[in-house]
């Protein structure tokens, strides 16, 4: 679950203009840099996003209903997949929705961010440019081969990625003519063109360093471009490319077969749909019967709106599968009683960003589609082991909420009528179903996740217009655009850290770790240290998905050699990687919580460590204790 940013700063999944906390408001429109020529693009987008949804429970039915499998609809998604992911980063790119890293960014004076922000901009334009002729000419090569299912040539589906690249371009193009000014526009691509001519000037001193390379041109140039703010996919792209470019022989054909294959993974294709439920959930007002429905539950009790809390993001995650999403639903809903019953602000903040940390193992996880498509596991596995571990955080968590409500008035607050309680279960009742069908149809084997979530999809929208006031065609479009966006911006950055994660395993630099990590004293339990602490850096720094995609393929196989179940490690990974990135001052999920709580995020920094170590405490028990989170596999 990721997010997006404009002036783009590293979110959680979602999209918008970036708040004076530094972070982006979800929800808030962007003005295009391309106006009526995105049209016809997002139309486009829109009518594949629905063709592969069509496509899906076509298939569903044709397999269960008549015992006859549609032959191609495999090879029809991947083609329809891997358009949607270009023209939705087109869109992404006009939106000012790629995630990055902004704190650089919004820490400088306006001068100095205008030349930042052209220096981005001319170096995501250079890594496309030197892209595009290794991606035509990949496109020629496959040209013949043919599809065995469509019997058509593989060149149909390739032609999305020269042709995303040059829309990208474009919208590049007008971008920086519209944004910045003559003066920003010579110093950038003076910048940009000064920095390639340097870097080929050390060519014959790059093919002295050996493995130091890989520090210098591949991690190098993207903690570089991590810095200025270029989004996170450019930064993996522009380390590859750099790489490839100034220390190997090899054709850049390289990262494009990489890229191609990092975002074609039929695995992935849950993602748009997820995303898709996520916003039907939003616009249907269905996590909010779930809050409505707890609170008249447990809202009597000492603690008892933190425990609706908690338990509303554990249930709203199982819906939407987004951070952001979950919270932007759960907070309007229950912070003002939370206040009137004497909650400081900045505690109902720490404990909502916990919450989302406890919740992002509850399927549909993006983060969990992605290791396993990544590391090879298997989805039901990663999807039920998430229930348990969500679930034993979540009492940790209720804990420390008691504990810190010892002293909260509940002055006036009286138990809910049974009547009362009664119509919030009915009125809820058909979103409560939608975690739990989610589950257990892909733990169970009933169905892929892919086809569970398209389910899930038609069962929410028929929901949401009978029984939750309906979606207007108009909200549909826009929600459909979003999720070509959002796919796209989640999707490049998969591909490009698949580029940069191949750079380093053919480097020799896998190989090399493994030797390090397994001639470390204490065996298993010192490389769970060092896990934990890696990826709670890396989720401070870089958010998740990139992270997993740049290291699964190398630490996984190490934990393997240490006889780490896979799925114990991935819950180990996923857990310290979502406390780094709430973790202050650097982590910037707290300051999305804090945005969307409206609270100063200095305030709340100095109350959301007490709910990041109980975390912390819950992280440890179960990388120790591998029951936690495969006892009941």
């Amino acid at each position: 679950m990721v997010d997006a940013l404009t002036p783009n700063v590293t979110t959680l999944d979602s999209h918008a203009p970036t708040s004076a906390a530094g972070v982006d408001e979800p929800g808030v429109s962007h003005r295009s840099s391309l106006g009526i020529l995105m049209r016809p693009i997002e139309a486009i987008s829109a009518a594949l996003i629905v063709g592969l949804i069509g496509l899906v429970l076509a298939s569903v039915f044709w397999r269960y209903a008549l015992g006859s499998p549609i032959t191609a609809a495999d090879e029809i998604a991947s083609f329809m997949f891997l358009w949607i992911v270009m023209f939705g980063s087109v869109i992404a790119i006009d939106r000012n929705e790629h995630m990055r890293l902004a704190i650089l960014v919004n820490a400088v004076r306006p001068r100095a961010r205008q030349v930042l922000e052209a220096v981005g901009l001319v170096i995501m334009a250079a890594f496309l440019g030197a892209l595009l002729p290794s991606a035509i000419e990949h496109t020629y090569f496959e040209g013949d081969i043919v599809s065995p299912g469509l019997e058509i040539s593989m060149a149909w589906r390739i032609a999305g990625i020269p042709l995303g690249i040059v829309l990208m371009l474009i919208a590049l193009v007008a971008k920086f003519l519209r944004e910045t000014s003559v003066r920003d526009m010579v110093i950038s691509i003076g910048a940009v063109a000064a920095a390639v001519l340097v870097l080929w000037l050390m060519t014959p001193v790059f093919a002295q360093l050996g493995k130091a390379n890989i520090l210098v041109l591949l991690v190098g140039v993207i903690a570089i471009c991590l810095a200025i703010g270029v989004p996170i996919g450019f930064c993996f792209g522009s380390g590859a490319l750099a790489f490839l470019l100034f220390s190997t022989k090899l054709p850049l054909t390289v990262i494009v077969g990489r890229m191609d294959e990092g975002m074609s993974s039929l695995i992935l294709l849950s993602v748009p749909v997820f995303v898709l439920l996520g916003c039907i959930l939003d616009a249907t007002g269905m996590g909010k019967a779930i809050v409505d429905f707890l609170g008249s539950m447990l809202g009597h009790v000492r603690a008892g709106m933190s425990y609706v809390m908690l338990g509303s993001l554990y249930l709203v995650s199982g819906i939407s599968g987004s951070k952001v999403s979950d919270m932007a639903t759960v907070a309007p809903a229950l912070f003002p009683e939370m206040k009137r019953r004497g909650n400081k602000p900045e505690e109902m903040v720490a404990l909502l960003g916990t919450g989302a940390i406890m919740a992002d193992t509850v399927p549909p996880s993006i983060v969990l589609i992605v290791i396993g498509s990544v590391a090879g596991i298997s989805i039901a596995a990663l999807f039920a082991s998430g229930f348990i571990v969500a679930l034993f955080l979540l009492v940790i968590l209720a804990v420390a909420a008691r504990w810190k409500a010892r002293s909260e008035n509940l002055e006036g607050v009286r138990r809910a009528p049974m009547k009362l309680i009664g119509k919030a279960l009915v009125f809820a009742a058909p979103a409560l179903v939608l975690p739990f069908l989610v589950r257990g149809a892909v733990t169970e084997g009933v169905a892929t996740a892919t086809e569970v979530s398209t389910i899930a999809v038609l069962y929410a929208g028929i929901a949401g217009m009978l029984l939750y006031g309906g979606i207007r065609i108009r909200d549909m479009y826009r929600m459909l655009i979003e999720t070509a966006a959002m796919t796209g911006a989640i999707l490049l950055i998969l591909g490009t850290a698949s580029a940069a994660a191949w750079a380093l395993t053919q480097t020799g630099f896998a190989m090399y770790l493994a030797e390090v990590m397994k001639g470390l004293p204490g065996g298993w339990i010192v490389f769970m240290v060092v896990t934990i602490v890696t990826f709670l850096l890396l989720g401070c720094l870089l958010e998740g998905l990139p992270a997993i995609v740049l290291l699964a393929p190398l630490m996984f196989p190490i934990a393997k050699d240490l006889g780490i179940h896979s799925v114990h490690y991935a819950m180990v990974v996923v857990v310290a990687m979502n406390i780094g990135l709430f973790a202050p001052p650097v982590g910037i999920g707290h300051y999305i919580a804090c945005s969307i709580g409206k609270v100063d995020p200095d305030a709340a920094m100095k109350t959301v460590w007490f709910y990041l170590g109980a975390l912390v405490l819950g992280l440890v028990a179960i990388a120790l204790v591998p029951a936690i989170s495969i006892g009941l596999l």
